[in-house]
């Protein structure tokens, strides 16, 4: 079990487990004006539909996951929680979503897999989880230009050497990068991930900066600090 101030997170079941990508996700996310739903997909978990419950009164968050096992574990995590009216999962993958769902969500939030090298496992549930082939980045970009709603926000973290690309498909699709933050582990170290943010107005000014996680090993920065401090449990 992983324990954050507000919420537990059961993840034995689980491919993935509960990393610092989800994280600093779930609390980076900037949070619309006018937020009444909100959808994770690929939802593992449930870690950002959870961090998004806490941050947020959002009355409806949905969250989306293939797999059998992750998808039961984060219905237990989402009963568990303070907000258990208010979280609910699908069991089905994004295409049997998207045929079947109407709904319109005001903030679309996804950590998706992004392992594009030809390096699969022995483990299925991992390579699953792992690997973008099982949720192509085109798909996620049409699904949430299908999805959200005109003043809505659609936010990812993907590995760095991905951006430009992401952001051209977003582009073509008529959602435009508003915020982006590039991860790096320490100071000299290379830039790791892109969190990023859209809307539908391509004439909000992009904001750009840099986040950096660790002084020294276990020695974290302070704007990571105040970034994460409502969740995690020794900060």
């Amino acid at each position: 079990m992983f324990r954050f101030k507000q919420f537990s997170i059961e993840q034995d079941r689980c491919a993935m487990k509960v990393g610092t990508d989800g994280v600093l996700l779930g609390a980076w996310t900037p949070l619309p004006e006018v937020l009444y739903s909100v959808l994770d997909i690929g939802s593992g978990t449930g870690l950002l539909a959870l961090m998004l419950a806490q941050r947020s009164l959002a009355e409806q968050i949905d969250a989306l996951e293939i797999d059998d096992d992750a998808y039961e574990q984060a219905v237990e995590n989402f009963e568990n929680s303070p907000w258990n009216d208010r979280l609910f999962c699908y069991h089905a993958g994004l295409d049997e979503f998207v045929d079947e769902i109407e709904e319109e969500y005001d903030l679309i939030v996804s950590n998706p897999p992004f392992y594009t090298e030809d390096v699969k496992t022995l483990d299925d549930k991992r390579d699953l989880a792992r690997f973008e082939s099982s949720l192509p980045f085109g798909d996620l970009i049409e699904a949430a230009d299908l999805f959200l709603s005109e003043t809505g926000i659609f936010s990812v973290i993907i590995p760095f050497k991905e951006e430009e690309q992401f952001i051209e498909m977003a582009r073509e699709s008529g959602l435009f990068p508003f915020k982006t933050t590039r991860v790096k582990g320490h100071h000299t170290a290379e830039i790791k991930r892109s969190l990023l943010a859209f809307s539908r107005n391509s004439e909000i000014q992009q904001l750009c900066d840099e986040l950096i996680l660790e002084v020294e090993r276990h020695q974290y920065t302070p704007e990571f600090t105040e970034l994460v401090k409502d969740f995690y449990l020794k900060l």
